[in-house]
């Protein structure tokens, strides 16, 4: 059986991945994390990528009504362990339970910054000329 040459993540990899997503997702809604930083604070875990021995769980998070998001992450980091703990039950077919990290997902601002580079007056007068070349043609 040969190798697939691309770099992406495995099935396995994406199927853990959301697995573990699931759970942390939980663990986190249950309020079991005594932080004056994570108790106020609504987090939802957008995604997980599990490294390729799945040993170790990255987890993107985005705070939802934190003024410091920086410190909800760093507040997560510090009680990763603790997490890895509530999760373990519901990960038991897991041969190993991974190792938690905690990172800030910053794709809904690189979305918003498309999107507001797509609405420029630039892009639109760029749209309409070639709208306008296209008819020409025809």
């Amino acid at each position: 059986m040969s190798r697939s040459t691309t770099s992406g993540p495995s099935q396995r990899m994406l199927r853990v991945g959301e697995q573990v997503r699931h759970a942390l997702s939980e663990a986190l809604q249950r309020g079991e994390i005594i932080d004056p930083v994570i108790e106020n604070t609504v987090v939802s875990v957008s995604e997980v990528r599990m490294s390729p021995d799945l040993k170790i769980a990255t987890a993107f998070v985005s705070p939802l009504g934190a003024g410091d998001a920086g410190a909800v992450v760093e507040a997560l980091n510090r009680h990763a362990k603790f997490i890895r703990g509530r999760v373990s039950g519901a990960l038991r077919q897991m041969k190993y339970m991974p190792e938690f990290r905690f990172r800030l997902d910053t794709s809904f601002d690189n979305f918003a910054k498309i999107n507001e580079l797509l609405k420029s007056p630039e892009v639109a007068r760029d749209l309409d000329d070639q709208n306008k070349n296209d008819r020409d043609e025809e």
